[in-house]
């Protein structure tokens, strides 16, 4: 998918370029900064970003990642937050943006970012994701070609404050089965979809795809294919695939993508679900995690994602 979230060591992502959150001076830095030009050769990278500082808070520069396995490290300068009324939400936003230029003027088909400004530069971090996120959403939906852009977090830094994970908490202790119960329940979905279906068939009506269903729900929405798809974090090739083949069989996460894009109610995306085999399970964090957004009508894929990232590690557009 276009966008994902990661908690990873950004020095040992195979991808085109990395982004450093440098200093103006573009000089070695610590945390993130200095790790990368460990990484790289500090020498080596030290006296490329000489020939390129100093550089103005917002702008990026790019260089070779000499030993680091990405071909290249751009350089990007944050803002120190003032307490948000100092224009830091636009610079930030410039250093994602003018970031992505770069790659795509370089040819670079994935990018992995960190938090930039979210460390000793004191932007919080809740809003530094959302900046983030919103940047780089709206870069990659507008840019002509695909383009992969991952979010690094490294170790157990979290990214949205624990208050904002209370609801979906609670969610989860309330509606959370055992192994057994939760075996039952599939047992009855699974024959309400077999009952639907043999109900289709007496009536000579014929039983829609995954892919007829999705396509019919889109036009129904009234919402352009890009809109839809955009907001699913589903690339143009994979809807295209989608689109092109009406035998298509999706994963489980594309299918909750397009349910969260709809803005589905909970029992349209159990509909939706079923047609592809699937269905919500309650013995799964994961699974509660997107029903507990889905029953409050909050459908924003990242705020999802970065909910999922904290509670499970894992982000449902990987």
């Amino acid at each position: 998918m276009p966008f994902n979230i990661v908690r990873n060591d950004i020095t040992k992502l195979v991808v085109d370029a990395i982004v450093n959150a440098a200093n103006t001076e573009l000089l070695m830095g610590g945390g993130v900064c200095g790790a990368i030009f460990s990484a790289a050769g500090a020498d080596k990278l030290q006296a490329a970003c000489n020939k390129l500082a100093p550089i103005k808070t917002g702008e990026a520069v790019i260089t070779e990642g000499f030993d680091l396995p990405s071909n290249y490290v751009i350089h990007t300068a944050g803002p120190v937050y003032h307490g948000g009324n100092q224009g830091e939400e636009a610079l930030l936003r410039a250093c994602y943006t003018n970031s992505l230029k770069l790659a795509a003027e370089n040819g670079c088909e994935s990018v992995a970012f960190p938090l930039i400004s979210s460390g000793i530069f004191g932007y919080p971090k809740d809003e530094a994701v959302r900046v983030a996120t919103t940047a780089i959403i709206e870069f990659i939906t507008s840019y002509e070609q695909d383009i992969h852009v991952s979010l690094v977090v490294f170790g157990s830094e979290a990214l949205i404050a624990g208050e904002k994970l209370f609801e979906v908490k609670s969610y989860i202790d309330e509606h959370y089965l055992s192994e057994g119960r939760e075996r039952r329940q599939l047992l009855m979905i699974e024959r309400e979809v077999i009952e639907k279906n043999a109900a289709a068939e007496k009536t000579q009506q014929p039983i829609e795809s995954f892919s007829e269903q999705l396509l019919r729900l889109i036009d129904a929405s009234g919402k352009k294919d890009p809109d839809i798809y955009n907001r699913a974090n589903i690339s143009r090739q994979h809807f295209s695939k989608i689109k092109s083949d009406p035998d298509y069989s999706p994963g489980k996460a594309t299918v909750l993508a397009f349910a969260i894009a709809l803005e589905l109610p909970l029992d349209r995306t159990n509909d939706l679900l079923a047609r592809a085999g699937f269905a919500l399970s309650h013995a799964s964090i994961f699974d509660l995690t997107i029903e507990s957004f889905i029953t409050r009508g909050k459908y924003n894929i990242f705020e999802i994602d970065e909910a999922l990232f904290e509670l499970t590690g894992k982000c449902l557009t990987e």
